[in-house]
């Protein structure tokens, strides 16, 4: 189908690039993020504009923060910016004179990295992305699966724990609470104020307190071997593992593609991920496991995604 523009909507910036059928990024434009929905709106074609000087392009997918009708055209809910049942792809499309097609940022993601990235030769992937909160896609048979509405695999809040941790989406318990970027600093600051002894080279890297410990703190300090950074790891891995578990049991995937910042840890995560998800999977010693994949496309898989969406039908089914 030709080139079309991926969109990924920071909290900072919005970065519009233009991507090729084998998932190259040829061009990107970066604009800052406004504070009000409509200026974002402008901000989106601004960036598209940008991005497709000099290009031949036929299509724009845009990644959001948010919950998307299954049509991919109007955003029922987004946590970050104040649009309530926002018709985007109408207002984008009256602006840059292209078609526009809207996805959930997870499930863009999840589709970049299905289709060029760390789920390359799989048929049935399960992502999940490890940032300040917890989001994913599902990808079975080859298509990403969204759901009646539109608003499938919202993966972080489903609750693990019953009345247990209150969550953001004013739930309790969700698994968000216990396996993501918040989580962690929690595990570190919670296991530092409890033994400081086995938190020396933690705290020395903030400002010497608990209260001051930062995810990039735990990061620095688990490489390094600080025994309350590696542990606050394992217990954020124990609790993923046990999630994957239990999406296993529901979807049966070939693979699990991890994603998010805390990704790029690597197999300082990863084996323990592995380590749990076969301890709570349910006829683990019997059954095929499936493996626990790094994603490979990192910042770029939300762009990369949501430009190849773009040339997908509409998926609707």
């Amino acid at each position: 189908m030709g080139l079309t523009i991926g969109v990924d909507i920071g909290g900072t910036k919005i970065a519009a690039g233009v991507v090729d059928e084998e998932g190259n990024i040829l061009s990107t434009f970066k604009v800052p993020t406004p504070t009000t929905p409509e200026a974002i709106v402008d901000a989106i074609a601004s960036a598209v504009e940008g991005a497709r000087a000099g290009h031949d392009i036929v299509g724009v997918g845009i990644g959001a923060a948010g919950y998307v009708n299954r049509q991919r055209s109007t955003i029922y809910f987004a946590p970050n910016i104040e649009w309530r049942n926002e018709p985007l792809k109408q207002k984008v499309e009256e602006r840059v004179g292209l078609p526009v097609v809207v996805e959930n940022d997870a499930n863009a993601a999840a589709w970049g990295e299905y289709k060029f990235g760390a789920g390359k030769g799989h048929r049935n992937v399960i992502c999940i992305t490890l940032g300040t909160g917890l989001g994913g896609g599902i990808i079975i048979g080859n298509k990403l699966r969204r759901g009646h509405f539109g608003v499938a695999a919202e993966f972080g809040h489903i609750r693990m724990v019953p009345d247990g941790l209150l969550c953001g989406c004013g739930s309790q318990g969700c698994w968000e609470q216990y396996a993501s970027g918040r989580a962690l600093v929690r595990y570190a600051k919670q296991r530092a104020n409890a033994t400081p002894e086995n938190a020396r080279l933690l705290l020395e890297l903030g400002d010497g307190t608990p209260a001051g410990i930062e995810g990039k703190h735990v990061s620095m300090a688990a490489r390094q071997g600080c025994p309350v950074a590696v542990d606050s790891y394992r217990e954020l891995a124990r609790w993923v593992g046990a999630g994957l578990a239990d999406l296993a049991s529901l979807f049966d995937p070939s693979a699990f593609i991890v994603g998010g910042g805390l990704s790029d840890e690597g197999e300082l995560l990863l084996e323990p991920i592995r380590k749990s998800y076969r301890r709570w999977l349910v006829g683990g010693n019997w059954r095929p496991v499936a493996e626990v994949l790094a994603a490979q496309l990192g910042n770029k898989a939300g762009l990369v995604g949501a430009a190849d969406l773009a040339r997908e039908p509409d998926p609707v089914m």
